[in-house]
């Protein structure tokens, strides 16, 4: 894993740490929660996650980098083989491994699956957190701590916490920090993500194209921006981007009758981009067909997979 050689100095511990587990159990909300700020998109769909996204948290004694991967599952398609090699590459790279539960689901053979595939990465210490504890009753959370605390022998530590109200986020921080190796700072430390500014817009048009659609639709959507520019003599700036299908119905649901839920997705977008950019967004979208392209290694490639 690359970072910035000209990163800061002087932080007493640093490395890298993933949150691994099912789809859907939190981890790109944990990663946003501990970041303080939105870098990876989440969604009720699982597998929104399809890349590995580099969130930087600056504590006092170091710093982390946390990789937001996808969720572990079986493939279905060539899409899905790649983001589960993803998955592998990372695992193999990081300095600590944070299995996630959540507190609302009963450990299943899916969770237990994937802890104990977990000791093919003997590099990597290895924590185990039980997520969405505001969610649950306490009987449900001690149930589910005692769950999986009894999946490894090896967790370094067994902590529950809540993304959403923020609680045991310091804890969790600090455990993990104590688990790096020393050494200083990966990255400057006004720096709270890697991302390009192209793939940040790229992810929030489609975390606002995921919205509402039915089950079998999310995959078969991606998105490519061709272009972001400040018009001339004006404080807008530009946005053109293409939303991916792979067939002709799947179109007709992402536009909507006469073009209203494309409408609602620019405009969901929009909110968040013009933040991130810093000005007023003119956000043009395009809606193709790429037939087939999950299972294509030519349109994966172009589309980044």
């Amino acid at each position: 894993m690359t970072a910035d050689s000209t990163a800061t100095s002087g932080a007493s511990r640093s490395g890298f740490v993933t949150f691994v587990g099912r789809p859907n159990v939190g981890k790109s909300t944990l990663m946003n929660a501990l970041v303080g700020e939105k870098i990876a998109i989440t969604s009720e769909k699982p597998q929104t996650t399809r890349r590995a996204i580099r969130g930087i948290v600056n504590r006092p004694g170091g710093q982390l980098v946390i990789v937001d991967t996808p969720g572990i599952h079986k493939p279905r398609t060539l899409l899905g083989q790649r983001l589960n090699d993803l998955v592998e590459d990372v695992l193999g790279d990081v300095d600590v491994i944070g299995f996630c539960v959540p507190a609302t689901d009963a450990v299943g053979p899916g969770d237990r699956r994937i802890a104990a595939s977990l000791s093919g990465y003997p590099r990597a210490k290895k924590i185990a957190i039980v997520t969405k504890i505001d969610a649950a009753p306490r009987e449900q959370v001690t149930q589910r701590l005692m769950e999986v605390d009894a999946l490894r022998e090896d967790w370094a530590a067994v902590i529950p916490l809540s993304a959403l109200t923020r609680t045991q986020l310091d804890v969790l921080s600090d455990e993990v920090l104590a688990l790096m190796p020393e050494g200083p700072a990966l990255y400057p430390d006004d720096l709270v993500t890697d991302e390009s500014v192209d793939d940040r817009v790229a992810e929030i048009i489609r975390e606002a194209a995921l919205e509402g659609v039915r089950d079998e639709l999310p995959h078969s959507i991606a998105v490519v921006v061709q272009d972001i520019a400040p018009r001339e003599d004006s404080d807008l700036t530009d946005v053109f981007a293409d939303i991916v299908v792979e067939r002709d119905s799947q179109k007709a649901i992402i536009i909507g009758h006469r073009g209203s839920r494309l409408r609602d997705v620019g405009a969901r977008a929009r909110a968040q981009i013009e933040p991130l950019l810093g000005t007023r967004v003119y956000l043009a979208l395009h809606v193709r067909i790429a037939k087939e392209w999950q299972r294509d290694p030519k349109q994966l490639r172009r589309l980044g997979f």
